[in-house]
């Protein structure tokens, strides 16, 4: 088992009241009962296709249900792995990976062209927009799971709890040892408190939800 391979099997142990793309099934949602393992099989791609090539790691603070609730990828939603996003952002499906089909896990009734999440929107579409290689750019959570509100379901998102994105930094160290001489990027800044709490030397970017699109683009095209 190679290093990618441990890092993932690490994350099946998640604390209860978050949802676990890569080992639990949204059976209300999930279009087959493989999604788990479909989940887990595109971030595994997504992450050994940038091993070798990763200069910046961009760390958010949490999953959500529009983006890696489905695709099993940090800030990445079903519309950019299915070409819905290329008319319009530029952003294709082999921007994120190339060396598999990339799928959808959740049901077309849910919504028929697949999931979209602003922040994945923004954040790959600065990307492209910037002239910038996706596959220099690695993204990932502090807190790795998808935090919901119990009393709207599985389709919403909520803060993380400070024992929740406690719960989160051993997997964050891990993570980061997959990718050498890179350099770190917070976004936001529940998650410069994380990278702090570690100790990690990093940048901070504005988020680009709620209205920090702009000064996002701006802080990302003077750190590139």
């Amino acid at each position: 088992m190679n290093m990618i391979d441990e890092f993932i099997s690490s994350l099946q142990n998640s604390p209860k009241g978050l949802f676990n793309p890569w080992y639990h099934r949204d059976d209300k949602h999930d279009e087959t009962k493989d999604a788990p393992e479909i989940r887990r099989q595109q971030l595994k791609t997504y992450l050994s296709e940038r091993v070798e090539t990763a200069k910046y790691l961009f760390i958010a603070e949490a999953l959500g249900y529009q983006g890696g609730h489905f695709t099993g990828i940090a800030m990445t939603s079903e519309r950019i792995l299915l070409g819905h996003q290329e008319p319009k952002y530029g952003v294709r499906p082999d921007h994120v990976f190339q060396t598999i089909e990339p799928q959808r896990t959740s049901s077309p009734t849910v919504i028929e062209k697949g999931m979209s999440e602003p922040t994945a929107t923004i954040m790959w579409g600065a990307l492209i927009d910037l002239g910038i290689n996706p596959y220099e750019v690695v993204l990932w959570n502090a807190l790795p799971w998808h935090p919901y509100k119990p009393d709207q379901g599985l389709l919403s998102n909520r803060t993380p709890t400070a024992d929740e994105l406690d719960a989160g930094l051993d997997h964050l160290k891990s993570f980061m040892k997959l990718f050498e001489d890179v350099e770190m990027v917070a976004v936001g800044r529940k998650c410069e408190l994380s990278l702090s709490q570690l100790g990690v030397d990093h940048i901070q970017v504005r988020h680009p939800a709620n209205g920090g699109a702009p000064k996002f683009r701006r802080q990302v095209k003077n750190l590139f």
